[in-house]
């Protein structure tokens, strides 16, 4: 098995050494950025297996730079350390496509518990047998992670695409937001269940006719969400 690769993109020195001495440690190969742009020439260069990225960067910020990498790379796990703990700040990072979000100060064992987490739902599912999914005019492409409307590609971020897939292969059956929670955010999760309704809303902007009198991405009051069957 080939050794994993992770970038960490962190304008600390003090952090940045901690966190390359500790992955080595792990047995990762670590290569690092301190700044916005150069992380995305070495995430473009280097095509590691998972970053772990700093919001506060000068030259560009975490997210900025969270936003490109989703334009070109869906796949990647990037995990989001910062100082900045506020919910909105954890919502915004993950709507725009980050797997987790990790607040500083931060324990180094739950830090590597995560990344071995991210890396292996990212080899499991880097050997999953492509499924095709459809209803209506949307297709769902398990493999390559593309959703379609009309022939016409639909952007998703990671966490929509996650929260699509759950509720179609629920096949009718109703999830709570609690459960929602935990099977794409994951038990470690800090946010509300408000979370779940905010995503719910995008997908339905992207996927319904009508958004506001969903014929898919259906409530249930007092309860949660279902995805009405297919067949």
């Amino acid at each position: 098995m080939s050794v994993e690769k992770v970038l960490v993109v962190e304008d600390d020195d003090s952090i940045l050494l901690g966190l390359e001495m500790n992955l080595e440690a792990e047995g990762y190969q670590v290569v690092v950025a301190k700044e916005g742009p150069s992380a995305l020439e070495v995430f473009e260069r280097e095509q590691p297996d998972l970053v772990l990225l700093d919001l506060m960067l000068p030259g560009l910020d975490g997210f900025a730079v969270l936003e490109a990498i989703r334009r070109k790379d869906r796949e990647t796990p990037v995990l989001v350390l910062s100082a900045r703990d506020g919910q909105q700040d954890k919502i915004r990072g993950l709507d725009i496509g980050a797997d987790d979000y990790v607040t500083k100060p931060f324990s180094l064992p739950e830090l590597l518990a995560r990344i071995n987490a991210a890396l292996r739902r990212r080899r499991v599912g880097g050997g999953q047998a492509s499924q095709h999914l459809s209803f209506e005019d949307t297709q769902i492409d398990t493999a390559t992670r593309e959703v379609k409307r009309g022939g016409a590609l639909i952007e998703m971020t990671l966490k929509e695409y996650e929260l699509l897939v759950l509720l179609y292969l629920a096949r009718g059956r109703v999830l709570t937001r609690e459960q929602i929670l935990r099977r794409v955010w994951g038990d470690d999760y800090e946010g509300t269940e408000r979370t779940v309704d905010n995503f719910i809303n995008k997908l339905r902007t992207k996927l319904e006719a009508d958004p506001d009198n969903p014929r898919w991405i259906l409530t249930v009051r007092g309860v949660g969400y279902r995805f009405r069957p297919t067949g």
